[in-house]
């Protein structure tokens, strides 16, 4: 069973009383709603990446940089693919299993094995280029600038390499609570700093040259009297829309935040361990009770909720043209309406949708955890 989802169902559990692995109160997903399609699902191209996302709920994302897209499998397959048409470009298989999903930047692509062993490849080749063994494991996909690989370890730890030799620049240590969801957010690392969310609340901004702390901000504190009831963790990358942060996280707070004084500009109650999605003025969040919400990205207000896709266990928003996507843990697409939340189409993947979706121009770019990777366009 998936370590992180359980711990928010087990959750969900203590809240509703409910039995969640048996029974007549079993929590069954919410049925399809019935619609009538404004659009029609175009799969642009189909690719297998070698492999598939494995069983551990690691969120093996594909990451987009440049012309390519890159994924990878949890025993080891990592492989490049032309965005315009999804022809691979080149394929390799490290024999090794893989904890995080790969991170892309400056020609090259980084990579994480469940042993800690952070490896850098050549993006136009997939040759290697140097390997470096961190202090424990990684879940979240490695992030980089034109001089730094930025790792987020789960341990709460922070590492700089260097992305030519992989030498450690810097580490930033932090204290975890001893109960939190599996997994980590991935931090924004720009030209001069890192931000980072924290599994104890905090997010913090770090000087790139030194490591340095510039800040740091309680954006969700711990309520309640037991250690599950008291979990905050910042799971979801944050998210940088017209120069304001906007951070959620478990059981706490959405927060918005300049990034460059650290002045709290509004926070709203909302609980969820996704990352999140902009546009048309709006910040979107699938919610852990798997709501998916629009909220004015200016103060909060509430523009549209849709309840209608309730224990799904959806991914994270992705939002192009005028649509959000959400797939669930069925392998369903649902794209909804950025005006008001309504469903515009749907599409059967054939295989849960778990890691984080992409998109470019007017694609959307889907990893299933079968190991299908797609290109989708509506028409």
């Amino acid at each position: 069973m998936f370590k992180r989802i359980s711990s928010v169902l087990l959750l969900s559990a203590a809240i509703s009383g409910c039995s969640l692995w048996g029974g007549s109160d079993e929590v069954e997903p919410s049925p399809l709603v019935d619609f009538d399609a404004e659009k029609q699902v175009i799969v642009e191209w189909s690719r297998s990446i070698g492999g598939d996302l494995g069983d551990k709920f690691h969120q093996l994302a594909a990451t987009i940089s440049g012309d390519q897209i890159y994924a990878v499998s949890a025993d080891g397959s990592v492989g490049a693919f032309a965005l315009d048409d999804g022809e691979p470009r080149w394929e390799i298989d490290l024999d090794e299993a893989i904890s995080a999903g790969a991170g892309a930047g400056d020609n090259k692509v980084v990579v994480v094995t469940e042993q800690g062993e952070a490896i850098c490849l050549d993006a136009l080749t997939g040759g290697e280029l140097w390997r470096k063994q961190l202090a424990t494991e990684v879940t979240a996909e490695p992030q980089l600038n034109n001089e730094l690989v930025v790792v987020q370890l789960i341990n709460g730890s922070i590492v700089a390499l260097d992305s030519d030799t992989g030498v450690t620049r810097w580490r930033y240590d932090s204290l975890s609570p001893r109960l939190t969801l599996r997994g980590t957010s991935a931090p924004i690392v720009a030209l001069d700093v890192t931000l980072a969310g924290l599994d104890n609340g905090k997010f913090v901004a770090l000087d790139n040259a030194s490591g340095a702390t510039l800040w740091e901000q309680t954006v969700s504190y711990p309520e309640g009297r037991s250690e599950l009831e008291r979990m905050t963790d910042i799971d979801g990358r944050p998210m940088l829309y017209e120069k304001v942060m906007y951070i959620p996280s478990f059981q706490g707070d959405l927060v918005a935040i300049n990034p460059f004084n650290a002045q709290t500009l509004w926070k709203k109650k909302l609980s969820s361990y996704r990352s999140l999605a902009s546009g048309f003025g709006n910040v979107y969040v699938s919610e852990a009770n798997d709501h998916v919400q629009a909220l004015d990205a200016k103060n909060a207000a509430s523009v549209w909720s849709q309840s209608q896709l309730e224990n799904r266990m959806l991914s994270a928003p992705a939002a192009f043209g005028n649509v959000v996507a959400v797939g669930d843990r069925e392998g369903y697409i649902h794209f909804l309406s950025q005006i008001d939340g309504r469903f515009i189409a749907r599409y059967d993947a054939d295989a849960a949708i778990t890691s984080d979706m992409k998109t470019r121009g007017n694609r959307l770019f889907v990893l299933t955890d079968s190991g299908r990777l797609l290109a989708l366009t509506l028409k």
